[in-house]
């Protein structure tokens, strides 16, 4: 299985495919899995093991992502990482875009600065290549979200 621990609880990687592979996820904790493939739904394999999966297909295709994209992302983490016991993986085709895009946004939505979160995600993830159109949908993103939150959470 090609997945690569960037926290404790979240780990990026590429296409899970086959059940041999989900029950390797389920061994390592994982509870929850954005898939951000748009060319393999996860959910038929994860639903007899009890794991969660956001199904979030976009297409690698090296254009701005919408916020909406790196929202249903965000919320779904963010409600799975509020549980001490859940696991995140985050994983696209390959685990060289997508899943590193969204990892990034997650990660900026947990208080870590932009270099910080892309250095640890390809010092943990050397395949990693942030395309600069998806680390500007990021930061586009982070616009948003930080314009929509209360004025203490700032």
């Amino acid at each position: 299985m090609d997945m690569t621990w960037i926290t404790s609880r979240i780990a990026v990687g590429g296409g899970i495919w086959n059940e041999e592979n989900m029950q390797e996820l389920v061994r390592k904790g994982v509870t929850h899995i954005i898939d951000m493939q748009i060319e393999f739904d996860d959910r038929p394999l994860a639903e007899p093991h009890g794991v969660y999966v956001l199904y979030n297909p976009t297409d690698d295709d090296f254009q701005i992502k919408p916020p909406e994209l790196f929202q249903r992302g965000v919320d779904f983490a963010l409600e799975a990482l509020s549980d001490d016991e859940s696991k995140v993986y985050i994983h696209c085709a390959a685990g060289v875009h997508r899943a590193p895009m969204m990892t990034l946004a997650i990660m900026r939505v947990l208080g870590w600065s932009l270099e910080k979160a892309k250095d640890l995600i390809q010092t943990r993830r050397y395949v990693v290549d942030f395309a600069d159109c998806y680390v500007e949908s990021v930061e586009r993103f982070m616009e948003i979200y930080e314009r929509a939150q209360p004025e203490t959470t700032r």
